[in-house]
């Protein structure tokens, strides 16, 4: 399990080990923390035969810079994918990791750029029909407009295992609308 580190603002920096928070708590550079369910990680035994224990709490907060508010996340085909729930957004099958591809709405042929609004997941059977051309042009239509994760979606996309606190966290910061669509 991953630790959401946050800077002052309560904007999400990056995830971390339960190592790393653990120092961050030691050196008291924690000046918040959110959630019910900490992490326990186990230290040493002293002379009694005590073993330490130190409480982390799933989501932290530490000093830093709170300037950078216009990230555009860093773009992967696995957050790519998770972005689009793994979904073909041409023909709407749901497909595992290994069966899509990475399809430039407008093709980079067209002068299509690499970049998150022009992309989107695509099954193999439909990415090869569209080829080189625009949906209008392939007479294909699109289930969902392609979006910019904002940092709180990204965060999402970047962690396979959030706990509840942290998605609730995460969740509650999701701009509206992001997500709304049904496959056929």
């Amino acid at each position: 399990m991953k630790i959401l580190r946050l800077n002052k603002a309560g904007l999400p920096q990056c995830w971390v080990s339960k190592e790393v928070a653990a120092t961050l708590c030691v050196k008291q550079q924690v000046i918040w923390s959110l959630g019910d369910k900490p992490s326990i990680l186990h230290g040493g035994y002293n002379k009694q035969g005590y073993r330490s224990l130190l409480s982390i709490p799933p989501i932290i907060a530490c000093e830093g810079d709170n300037t950078r508010q216009c990230l555009i996340p860093a773009l992967s085909n696995r957050t790519l994918f998770r972005r689009d729930d793994h979904f073909c957004l041409y023909c709407g099958k749901q497909l595992p990791y290994r069966l899509l591809t990475r399809d430039h709405v407008i093709p980079t042929s067209q002068g299509g750029r690499n970049h998150w609004q022009n992309l989107v997941a695509a099954c193999q059977r439909c990415n090869s029909f569209k080829g080189g051309r625009t949906p209008e042009q392939a007479g294909m239509e699109l289930l969902a407009v392609p979006f910019t994760p904002n940092i709180y979606e990204f965060m999402y996309l970047s962690n396979r295992q959030i706990i509840g606190d942290q998605m609730e966290y995460l969740q509650s910061r999701f701009r509206e609308g992001n997500r709304d669509w049904q496959a056929a």
